[in-house]
């Protein structure tokens, strides 16, 4: 598990990731230390991040969590294409109606054989659901989903098939 942040204050170009953590609580803490701030998404840079790494080590899943797109589909499809072709879904959670992230959530976790679900500010269960229904899919794949029966599980389900 690796935490990725980016934008921020201090450099509109900040994109940082942590370093690999197999403990739930060190990621947590992690990702909890991650401030939401201004700047231009880095969706492309992620992605790039993810296709080194998984050449190193095999990447089970990608999470992203977001509420805006601001970069070019024509430049993020074709990265997102290339985890696809070597079996790495990605799981787009958008929180807001962004038509524009919605349309380019959508298509990377379609290409991507992933699910895009959309939360809602107010909803860090469902979220918090939702990240749990990834980790049973990398740990156990589409049948690890089917056996469990929460509202996450569930959800992702439905995207998969």
């Amino acid at each position: 598990m690796q935490a990725m942040h980016q934008g921020g204050k201090r450099d509109l170009s900040e994109c940082r990731s942590s370093r690999w953590v197999t403990d739930t609580n060190e990621l947590t803490r992690l990702m909890t230390r991650i401030q939401c701030r201004a700047g231009r998404t880095q969706i492309g840079k992620v992605l790039t991040h993810v296709q080194k790494e998984t050449r190193l080590l095999k990447v089970s899943a990608l999470v992203f969590v977001g509420d805006a797109c601001e970069e070019d589909d024509d430049e993020l499809i074709p990265a997102a294409s290339e985890l696809g072709q070597v079996g790495m879904p990605v799981f787009m959670f958008q929180e807001g109606n962004n038509r524009v992230a919605e349309h380019t959530f959508r298509e990377i976790a379609r290409v991507t054989r992933g699910a895009y679900c959309r939360f809602d500010s107010g909803s860090a269960k469902q979220l918090g659901e939702l990240l749990k229904a990834v980790a049973v899919f990398a740990v156990g794949g589409v049948a690890a989903l089917e056996a469990s029966k929460d509202a996450g599980a569930v959800k992702l389900l439905s995207q998969l098939r």
